[in-house]
């Protein structure tokens, strides 16, 4: 009388890993249950596993085979093979048990399976089919997310602010929640508000998350860390552009940027936060300055722990109100920043019609080295050239069409870099005297590392070495603030020759694009 054999049953259906088409637990363990009866297998327990298989460390899974390896069942029963493994290590412990004979056999409802070389060999076989399976589902995923992103479609669901859009399949700003977080940007960005705060804030006035709760300090911070919102998608450490609406502009995305880099948390000291301490040296003795504060006012003094200094007290709005003026000396004037962008777009309006010309040249030479290869290739096959003949001449023709495209590369970075490394100087210059006039005193502090170094304070002023080109302005004592005309500046700054003509022939001079002072 043959032995009824001691079998575990074993189901799994993941909620995460797309299998749709597998059949449910129950239509699984209905299968399962008839071939038990048909082929008289006595079943002593039934595992049910809700988790996908495609990394080791499944609870119920290492549970059953615990139990096999102590001796309570021979086989096990499942539905197909990648209901029980589709990763290298779960596959491997169960070939592994199969041939030290711990498990002495297997059945499934859809695959046949026999404890024979042969039948081990099938078996790896369908273990290695699953795990590709999600792998290749996996790489399928990710290339249909890296082709939305390219496409300006955000591939996940909507962050906080915003909403799917299931007809237009892109993102959309939530009426509800978009002003709560351009609120948030909007506050952070002052400099004034520590990101607790800034949570506490948007709760009262009613952000919530999608499950009504209240927002953590780490999604706070995440939310204005996010570029999304100014209309661009980080993703896998890439930045792309999005074609969804933007909650805030980019321009106070970075100023948060900026407060975010300069404190990253507030600093619980024993003593009282100064702006300047610790950032001006003595003019005469080379300490520290150092602040504090006498009947109301905050005063900047000398440390003067080297040496005996003379150096006096100054009051902190006096020093407030000379970085601003000292940004405004190594600042153009506004127009004639704005005049010099002009001209700086008409010369590489010209520059890129002239660039076009060698570029549309070159493209010419490297298509007719394309039809001589071609040409090349035909004589070939019609026996009028022998291989080596073939081989030298298409090596020469690569070779000088290699030489074509790294020139033509290496002439369109050149010819457009010159002209955006200018236009960048000159926004920053408008962007310094706007800055000046406008920004927080912490701004302005900020600004000033940006445009000097070495900054003392020497009989109740300032002194600093401008940074690179702000050190050509400011040798001219320009003002952004100042009300005469550009020509009667222009004429300072270029002996009296300040008209257009006469600087767009210096630029054509000089095709660095860059409007350059004539030495005084």
């Amino acid at each position: 009388m043959n032995q009824t054999k001691k079998f575990f049953i074993y189901t799994r259906k993941s909620t995460d890993d797309k299998d749709r088409q597998v059949r449910s637990i129950s239509d699984q363990l209905s299968e399962l249950k008839e071939i038990a009866i048909k082929e008289s297998l006595e079943i002593v327990d039934v595992f049910v596993e809700k988790q996908t298989a495609k990394i080791p460390g499944r609870p119920v899974f290492n549970e059953m085979m615990e139990r096999m390896e102590r001796g309570e069942a021979e086989g096990i029963l499942a539905w197909h093979p990648d209901r029980l493994a589709r990763n290298s290590v779960d596959g491997g412990k169960i070939i592994y048990l199969v041939d030290t004979e711990i498990i002495k056999d297997l059945k499934f409802s859809t695959f046949w399976f026999d404890p024979t070389p042969q039948g081990k060999f099938m078996l790896s076989i369908a273990f290695s089919q699953s795990k590709y399976y999600v792998d290749n589902l996996s790489e399928n995923i990710k290339r249909g997310h890296r082709n939305k992103l390219k496409e300006g479609i955000w591939p996940r669901n909507a962050p906080m602010g915003y909403l799917n859009d299931s007809e237009k399949k892109i993102i959309i700003p939530d009426p509800e929640r978009a002003p709560y977080i351009k609120k948030a940007f909007e506050a952070y960005s002052s400099g004034r508000y520590t990101i607790r705060q800034i949570r506490d804030m948007v709760t009262k006035l009613g952000l919530r998350s999608m499950k009504s709760e209240e927002l953590s300090i780490s999604v706070m911070h995440e939310i204005l860390r996010n570029p999304i919102f100014c209309g661009l998608m980080r993703h896998g450490g890439e930045i792309y552009e999005g074609k969804h609406e933007p909650i805030i502009t980019k321009k106070l995305f970075d100023q948060c940027q900026e407060v975010m880099s300069r404190k990253s948390k507030p600093k619980e000291t024993g003593f009282k936060t100064y702006l300047y301490r610790g950032f001006f040296h003595c003019g005469e003795c080379s300490c520290f300055i150092t602040t504090e504060t006498q009947k109301g006012h905050n005063y900047l003094r000398c440390t003067k722990r080297k040496n005996p200094c003379n150096q006096k007290y100054v009051r902190e709005e006096i020093i407030t109100s000379q970085i601003a003026e000292k940004i405004k000396k190594v600042s153009l004037p506004l127009d004639w920043a704005q005049w010099m962008i002009e001209e700086n777009r008409k010369d590489q309006s010209l520059a890129v019609q002239s660039s076009e010309i060698f570029s549309q040249g070159t493209k010419d030479e490297i298509s007719l080295l394309d039809s001589k290869i071609e040409k090349l290739m035909s004589a070939y096959l019609e026996n009028a050239l022998l291989l080596e003949e073939y081989k030298e001449a298409k090596s020469a023709f690569v070779g000088s069409k290699q030489l074509l495209k790294e020139k033509l590369s290496a002439f369109d970075k050149k010819s457009h870099n010159r002209f955006e490394l200018t236009e960048k100087f000159l926004k920053d210059n408008i962007t310094n005297a706007e800055l000046a006039n406008d920004k927080t005193n912490e701004g302005n502090l900020h600004l000033f590392q940006k445009v000097g170094s070495n900054f003392k304070i020497h009989n109740r002023t300032i002194l600093f070495e401008p940074r690179g080109a702000w050190k050509i302005l400011a040798g001219f004592g320009f003002d952004a603030d100042s009300a005469a005309p550009p020509a009667l500046r222009a004429g300072a700054f270029f002996r009296g020759n300040a008209s257009p003509e006469f600087l767009r022939s210096r630029a054509d001079s000089n095709r660095r694009g860059v409007l350059k002072p004539l030495p005084l």
